[in-house]
Order: C-alpha cells, then sequence, then structure tokens
C-alpha cells in the first residue's frame, strides 16, 4: 500500500504572495537609488554636452521608483508582482541599453571619433561596461526577488538579448547622434563576445535563484507539522507558541500551538496532550475549536485549532476603555454557554481571565466570544490531575482566583469559574481589576477578605441589577454564588440594559477593528499565568 504524499507547500498562500511584493519592491527601491546616482552623473555631463541621452537614464530613474511605489503600497496579486518584476527590468534594460548607446555617440563626438576602427574599439569598450553593469542588476535581482531558476534564466536571458542586439544594431552618428546599423556590416565578434559573457551572467543568476529558492523552500518544508504549513508567529501562551498556519491541502487557515520547552519533558507532553484531549471533548459555539494534534518525528507536540480574527477582552478594554452594560451581558451569556457544556463533562477552567476570552468576528456575525486556553483545566474525579498539576500547586492568574483555589486548590468546583467570570465582568465595566497589588500575595490577600469596590467608586453608572449579579459571583463563599454557568446566564438575561445587537455591534467593529489587530493568546502586556507548587503553608501565612 503506498503512503499518500504530502502536497508540497503552496507558493500561492498570503504569506508567499505577500514576501514576493516586498522583495520585488525592496529590488527596485535598490534599482532606483542606483539609477539615481546614475542620473546624477548624466546630469552632471549634460551641463557640458547637453543633448537627448539625458532622457534615458532620467526615464530609468522615474520607472524604477514607481515600481517601487506600486509594490511598497496596497496588496499586489502574484501575478501583479511576477509582471513588474520580469516585465519593469525588461522596459528598464531597453532604457539603460539607450541610455548607454547616447553615451557612447557623446563619446565619440567629444573626442572626434570618425574612423570606423576608433568606433569598434570605443563601442567594444562601453558594450563590455554597460553589460558588466547590467550583470550586477540582475544578480541583486536573482537574489532578492523569490524565483524558480528557470523564471530567472527566461529573465535574464531576455534582458541580455535586448541588451546586445541594441548595443548591435544602432552606431553613433556625426553630431552625437545614433543610426541603425544594417546586420550585414556587423563585425561579429562584438555581439558574439557579448553572448559569451552574458551567458556566464544566466548561469550565474540560475544558480544564485536556485540556492536561494531551494534554501526558502527547505525552510517552508521545516515548518510543516503535519499537514499543516507554518507561516508566522501570532502569540504566546504559558505553556506554548502560537504560529499561523494553514492546512496543505484544504487551504484552511489555522493556528498552531506547539509545546514550548524541551520535547523530552514527559510531564509537559503530557500535560500538553491532555489539554488537547479535554478541550477537544468540547463542541460549544462559544469555545476555540480543536482540529487535530500530533507529534512530529522530533518529538514535538502540536495541536491545530481554528484561526480568530479578533481580539482578547483585555486588548479591547485597552483600547476601548469600559464597556457598556448591554455588551457585557451579551459576552457573559456566550462565555457562561461554553461553561455550561465544559461543567456538564466534568470539566473546570480555573484560569477564566480577560485575556482566555476573545470576541471575535465569525461567519459574518459581530461580537462572537470565544473562550481560549484550557490547559489549566480541572476534571472533575480524575485522579491524573495531581499528577499533572502537583498538589499543592495553586495555578491560575492572581487577578481572577477564587478564595477557595488560593486556600484549598483540589476544591475547586465550577463556582470556581463562576467568580473568575465575575472579575472578568468587573474589569469589563470598570475598566480596571477588581483587586490590584504591589505583589502577587497582595493581591491574593484581597480576595480573601476584602469586598470589592461599588462600580460607583470608578465613576461608573450600571443598573443595579447587573451589579448585584456581578457581586453574587465575586462571593467569597461559593454557596453565596450562582451555582452554576447555566443559573448566572439565566439571571444576566434577565438584567434590564440597553440591548447590544447586530447593527450596534457591526458599527463598533468596523471603528476598532483596524486598531485591534489578531490578538488570539496573551501579549506581553498582559497578567500572566501562575503555577507556584512551594510551601503552600508559607503561601497562606503570608495573605493572612
Amino acid at each position: 500500500m503506498l503512503r499518500p504524499r504530502l502536497s508540497p507547500v503552496s507558493e500561492n498562500s498570503e504569506t508567499a504572495r505577500d514576501f514576493l511584493q516586498c522583495r520585488v519592491a525592496l529590488f527596485w527601491k535598490v534599482k532606483f537609488f542606483i539609477t539615481l546616482i546614475g542620473t546624477g552623473f548624466a546630469t552632471i555631463g549634460a551641463i557640458v554636452n547637453p543633448g537627448i541621452g539625458l532622457l534615458f537614464p532620467l526615464g530609468e530613474t522615474v520607472l524604477a521608483g514607481f515600481l517601487w511605489s506600486l509594490c511598497r503600497w496596497g496588496e499586489r496579486s502574484i501575478r501583479f508582482s511576477h509582471v513588474v518584476d520580469a516585465g519593469g527590468l525588461w522596459v528598464n534594460s531597453i532604457l539603460g541599453a539607450l541610455a548607454g548607446r547616447y553615451m557612447l555617440a557623446g563619446f565619440a563626438h567629444e573626442h572626434s571619433l570618425v574612423s570606423s576602427e576608433a568606433i569598434i574599439v570605443a563601442d567594444g569598450y562601453a558594450s563590455m561596461m554597460q553589460l558588466a553593469g547590467t550583470a550586477v542588476i540582475v544578480a541583486i535581482r536573482a537574489a532578492l526577488v523569490p524565483s524558480r531558476p528557470r523564471r530567472t534564466i527566461l529573465v535574464t536571458a531576455l534582458v541580455g538579448a535586448t541588451l546586445v542586439l541594441l548595443s548591435t544594431v544602432l552606431v553613433p552618428v556625426g553630431g552625437g547622434g545614433l543610426a541603425w546599423r544594417a546586420l550585414d556590416s556587423v563585425q561579429s565578434w562584438l555581439p558574439a563576445n557579448a553572448a559569451i559573457l552574458w551567458g556566464f551572467t544566466v548561469v550565474m543568476c540560475a544558480v544564485i535563484s536556485w540556492v536561494i529558492y531551494g534554501l526558502r523552500k527547505e525552510v517552508r518544508e521545516a515548518r510543516r507539522f503535519g499537514q499543516y504549513v507554518l507561516e508566522q508567529k501570532i502569540g504566546e501562551g504559558g505553556m506554548g507558541v502560537v504560529y499561523r498556519a494553514h492546512h496543505g491541502m484544504m487551504r484552511r487557515p489555522s493556528a498552531i500551538k506547539l509545546l514550548r520547552g524541551d520535547p523530552s519533558d514527559e510531564l509537559n507532553l503530557q500535560r500538553f496532550e491532555r489539554e488537547v484531549q479535554l478541550t477537544a471533548r468540547l463542541t460549544h459555539p462559544n469555545t476555540i475549536t480543536i482540529f487535530d494534534y500530533g507529534r512530529t518525528s522530533d518529538g514535538v507536540f502540536y495541536y491545530a485549532m481554528e484561526l480568530l480574527n479578533g481580539a482578547t477582552l483585555q486588548r479591547i478594554v485597552e483600547l476601548d476603555g469600559p464597556q457598556t452594560p448591554g455588551k457585557v451581558v451579551r459576552i457573559l451569556t456566550m462565555a457562561c454557554g461554553a461553561l455550561t457544556e465544559a461543567h456538564a463533562i466534568g470539566l473546570i477552567h480555573r484560569d477564566i481571565k480577560p485575556a482566555n476570552i476573545m470576541l471575535c468576528t465569525q461567519g459574518g456575525e459581530f461580537d462572537v466570544v470565544k473562550v481560549l486556553d484550557f490547559g489549566l483545566v480541572k476534571e472533575l474525579e480524575a485522579d491524573q490531575d495531581t499528577k499533572l498539576t502537583g498538589v499543592n500547586a495553586l495555578t491560575g492568574t492572581p487577578q481572577y482566583m477564587a478564595p477557595e483555589s488560593l486556600l484549598n486548590p483540589q476544591s475547586v468546583d465550577a463556582r470556581t469559574d463562576i467568580y473568575a467570570l465575575g472579575t472578568v465582568a468587573y474589569f469589563l465595566l470598570a475598566g480596571v481589576d477588581v483587586f490590584t497589588g504591589k505583589s502577587v500575595v497582595e493581591v491574593c490577600g484581597k480576595h480573601l477578605h476584602q469586598k470589592p469596590d461599588p462600580f460607583s467608586a470608578h465613576g461608573v453608572a450600571i443598573p443595579a441589577e447587573l451589579e448585584a449579579v456581578v457581586f453574587a459571583c465575586l462571593e467569597k463563599d461559593p454557596n453565596s454564588r450562582p451555582q452554576s454557568a447555566a443559573e448566572l446566564r439565566r439571571r444576566l438575561e434577565g438584567c434590564k440594559v440597553e440591548p447590544w445587537d447586530s447593527d450596534v455591534a457591526r458599527d463598533w467593529w468596523r471603528k476598532h477593528e483596524p486598531d485591534l489587530g489578531s490578538d488570539a493568546v496573551p501579549s506581553a502586556s498582559e497578567t500572566r499565568t501562575i503555577a507556584v507548587a512551594s510551601s503552600r503553608r508559607s503561601f497562606l501565612e503570608a495573605v493572612g
């Protein structure tokens, strides 16, 4: 039985298109400054001997600058970039050949070269110099622009043929002008030598493209994980690094999470694999979807999940400040739906926070909530959880940890996530965390002993009914909170707030989306998850 062959890395992806456009723009930028210097020298010469010859180096400079600007701004297709690359270089070579011919004509006129022997010698010298300069340009192009060797051979040969032909049929005449020369009167040694020189140039450029194109292809293949191809890093979390990727056959955009650290660490591998298996059991539309997972031949563990277009609640509040009550109720009810499913099968998230809840645009809908990162999830009645997280480990993020998760981490249940969701609600409505402090110990102490400030202390006015629901979630005693995510959802839906409908959501996204970017994982400015396995006694003594 034959094994299915992996499809090659596509050269038509968005990343490949963007890379090609950037490299073509870079080439024309380099060409612009090279021709700009040449035009400067030509201008100095034209002051002494004015003539039409100045127009051609000036045209080269203008064309290079124009093509540079075309590729620098906006999004250009792969076909467009190829046309600008090859077509632009061909037109530029024509202008360069004409500039060289007029420079030769000016030289012949200035030095009174009238004999055919003298003009042939000058012509040979000028032609070889121009071929050498053009060879440098096409070599730069081969090094900068991603191109198959075959394409490089065709482009380089076309440029050389144009240059050799124009150098052969255009000869200087009296007065610094040019005239067509009949092919039967051409000295064969000049085009023959030029063709030989350019043949070496074609081979050189083909080798450059072959080496660089091959290395880049090897890099792309090295970034393949199963059927997925990595494109660019988009963030990192507590356990792994996340990359934008796509499926090699279905072209489906995805996000790939890779295990951080030493792949030989079996404990981390087990925890990472368990995270995938637990999350994959969840099917709620407000929970991030897992597509696939596996290990590479060298032991790197990865899993593929849906690629989200949006931003975390952390980023949204940083950008837009406190959110309206109607929007907060909409966000919380969707998050409750995701947690209801997880709690129903015995999974506790344990790290609900603004950085782990994402607001997206998906399927034409706005403000679609996705609950992320079940990496600290606790499976109720699972003995292996103690082995994987540690008996005395404190797992979570200090600003959003429930009191019982601090006092007895093994006693957490669904109401622990309810408390964390209450801290998220407070953050969304007030624009600040419910408790802050100069140290982790101080923040944890406030979770244990201090009541949250009313929203009015932050200059925020919200409906009393909604405030009561939020403070019920933040009760120190788990028995005083809503006892399930489903109950919390019902209470939220009963709050009388100004509706946050699809039209308002669409207007909000149109205004803020350009500034939000894509933020599927915690940024450097966001609060980090902690896992403290040191002495619980000293910790509890510190927090009182």
